[in-house]
């Protein structure tokens, strides 16, 4: 008998897993004006990121230019790939071109409704996307703004934002981002993207175990990953500092 031919394409069953921009308003210059807002200090935050659109949050009268929000999120380094929509919106927000995608909070709307809203509470106010936020632990300290602890393992596409200093206790996965307006302690691998002193901060630090980071960022002086760090400090416990506008990673000489 003949052999059968292996096939040069297959069809599977997949899900797709990105980064949602959440629209909660269809005036794009408001849009345009937060999305400056939030990435002035930090261009690279998320250039060459994957994103759907998801419009699911406008009202029912509401409706917004698809095709013109694509192309500003493009403006902004961002690549969307499609639309999530409800069934009565589907048929305007499609129209322009960009496939409707399912997502995966469809399927995990069995969740508590405190829990979601617990969620919601903790949140940091996005105008970019829609990350998944770890419920955080805060500690009272001497200061009047507590340290945040952070006890689980960050997933790709979760975000958490501290106020005040951040502490990570578990590892910061690739598409993870861990925000703070003071200094960052993670003690486990950083493998995501770390911004410390975020309002301007100066004097913020970042201590980590194991550096391994997508982008690092202190003040808004930041490096990518596509630049590699010296031996000495890759994949090692470091403390990374600012001196002169300059990132400075220093090890720690942990064990």
């Amino acid at each position: 008998m003949p052999q059968k031919k292996t096939p040069y394409f297959e069809l599977r069953s997949g899900a797709v897993d990105t980064l949602h921009f959440v629209v909660k308003t269809p005036q794009l210059d408001t849009l345009r004006t937060e999305l400056a807002q939030r990435f002035d200090a930090t261009p690279e935050f998320f250039a060459g990121d994957t994103v759907a659109i998801d419009v699911r949050r406008l009202a029912g009268d509401e409706r917004v230019a698809v095709p013109a929000l694509a192309e500003m999120l493009a403006e902004f380094r961002m690549k969307p790939i499609g639309v999530v929509a409800n069934t009565e919106q589907a048929g305007w927000a499609v129209a322009d071109g960009l496939p409707l995608l399912d997502s995966h909070e469809r399927h995990e709307r069995r969740a508590p409704r405190a829990a979601r809203e617990a969620n919601d509470a903790e949140a940091v106010p996005q105008a970019s996307a829609e990350a998944s936020v770890v419920p955080a632990q805060a500690v009272p300290e001497a200061s009047s703004i507590p340290s945040t602890i952070i006890d689980k393992p960050l997933r790709s596409g979760q975000q958490v934002y501290a106020k005040g200093d951040l502490i990570i206790l578990d590892l910061v996965s690739y598409g993870a981002e861990v925000i703070a307006e003071g200094n960052i302690h993670i003690y486990a691998p950083l493998r995501g993207r770390a911004l410390a002193g975020v309002k301007g901060k100066l004097d913020a630090r970042i201590f980590c175990t194991c550096l391994e980071p997508e982008l690092i960022s202190i003040a808004g002086i930041y490096r990518t990953g596509e630049y590699a760090l010296p031996p000495d400090v890759q994949g090692r416990s470091v403390q990374v500092r600012l001196v002169d506008d300059k990132l400075i990673f220093e090890p720690l000489g942990l064990k």
